[in-house]
């Protein structure tokens, strides 16, 4: 594995579609997967009314954010981990522009945006190895 620096790691997210987001509810850990874009830096979703990534964006709480993309049969890819604030979008030109540009993967009322401000970047990308 080589370590992937900042600039190059978020590069690297805004190629992909999916990933996963990590978070507390009900003082649990929780993985939710979700399609997202990368934009000024931070990671946009968007998630329905009754979400808890919703609720702990309301409260600003910190979450994590991974996605990579992996080639099993080379052992090769990379691999991204961002550890950022969730805060919900409330500004209606900047939900107008990220309903427009980020369409939801699920059938359902994804109204509401969730921005992901990366504090922590980690990345690595995997370089292939001989045989098993």
């Amino acid at each position: 594995m080589v370590e992937l620096g900042r600039d190059e790691a978020l590069k690297l997210l805004g190629t992909v579609q999916l990933g996963r987001v990590a978070f507390t509810d009900q003082a649990l850990p929780a993985i939710r997967p979700v399609n997202h874009l990368v934009d000024a830096g931070g990671i946009i979703v968007r998630t329905h009314g009754g979400s808890a990534l919703l609720g702990r964006a309301l409260q600003s709480e910190v979450v994590a954010y991974e996605a990579d993309e992996i080639d099993a049969a080379t052992r090769t890819g990379w691999t991204v981990v961002i550890t950022g604030t969730a805060t919900r979008i409330l500004d209606p030109g900047a939900l107008a522009r990220y309903r427009s540009l980020l369409m939801p993967w699920v059938d359902a009322e994804m109204g509401h945006v969730v921005r992901i401000q990366p504090e922590i970047v980690s990345g690595y990308r995997l370089v292939g190895v001989a045989g098993p």
